[in-house]
C-alpha cells in the first residue's frame, strides 16, 4: 500500500467505521443512563430542581479558593488542555472542513499559526498532568491502565497533527494518514473509556444539583 492509498483508506473506510462505532457507543451509553430511571420522589419539594441543577453546573465549573490553593497545578493544566483541545479540534480550518462535510455547515476558524501554538501548549499541559500523576504517590496508586491509555490516545492526535502540520519526518500523505488514524483510535475508544465524560459530565452535574435543589440544599 502506497502512502496515498493509505491516506485514502483512513479518510474513507476507516473514518466511516470509526464514526459509526463512536456514535453507536455514545447512543448506547446514553440509553444505559436514561433507562436506569429513578424512583419517584414522594417528598415535598423544598426548592427548585432546575435552579439547583443550573447552580451546580456553574459552581462546579469554577473552582473555589481552597480547591485552587490545594490543587492549583492540576486545575490550571486541566483547563489549559481542555481549552486547547477545543481550539485545535473545532477552530482549525482543515478540521472545520471535515465538520462541514459531516454536518452541512461551517464556522470561522483561527489562523493556523495560532492553532499550532495552542497545540504545543496543550501538549505541554498534558505532559505536565502525566508527570504529576507519576510523581504523586496517591495518584499513582489510584491510576489504572485505562487512565494511561486515555492519556495516550488524547495526546497522540496532537503529536501527529503537529508533525503533519510542520511536515516533520515523513511524507505529507503518510503524516496526514497517521494523524487521521490516531484521531480514529480516539473516536473508537471515546464512548467506552473515561473519555466519555465529554458527554456525561454536564448531565451528571445537573442531575446531582437538581436533586439537591429539590431538597432545598446546595450541592
Amino acid at each position: 500500500m502506497t502512502d496515498v492509498e493509505f491516506l485514502l483508506w483512513v479518510r474513507g473506510p476507516a473514518f466511516n467505521t470509526a464514526l459509526f462505532i463512536m456514535l453507536a457507543g455514545i447512543l448506547v451509553r446514553l440509553l444505559e443512563i436514561l433507562l436506569l430511571g429513578r424512583k419517584a420522589n414522594l417528598a415535598e419539594a423544598r426548592g427548585s430542581a432546575m435552579a439547583g441543577g443550573l447552580r451546580t453546573l456553574w459552581h462546579r465549573s469554577i473552582p473555589d479558593r481552597d480547591t485552587f490553593q490545594r490543587s492549583g497545578l492540576v486545575l490550571v493544566t486541566g483547563y489549559l488542555f481542555h481549552m486547547g483541545l477545543f481550539v485545535t479540534i473545532f477552530l482549525f480550518v482543515p478540521h472545520i472542513l471535515v465538520f462541514e462535510r459531516l454536518l452541512g455547515f461551517s464556522w470561522t476558524g483561527l489562523p493556523s499559526t495560532v492553532v499550532d501554538a495552542t497545540a504545543v501548549v496543550t501538549m505541554v499541559a498534558l505532559l505536565t498532568v502525566f508527570l504529576h500523576r507519576l510523581r504523586s504517590p496517591v495518584l499513582r496508586l489510584l491510576s489504572t491502565g485505562s487512565d494511561y491509555l486515555v492519556w495516550a490516545v488524547t495526546i497522540l492526535p496532537l503529536i501527529t497533527g503537529w508533525m503533519a502540520f510542520n511536515r516533520v519526518g515523513l511524507t505529507a500523505p503518510l503524516l496526514t494518514g497517521v494523524h487521521i488514524l490516531s484521531v480514529e483510535l480516539l473516536m473508537v475508544l471515546f464512548p467506552f473509556t473515561k473519555l466519555s465524560h465529554g458527554f456525561t459530565l454536564l448531565m451528571a452535574r445537573w442531575y446531582n444539583g437538581a436533586i439537591a435543589g429539590y431538597k432545598g440544599v446546595e450541592s
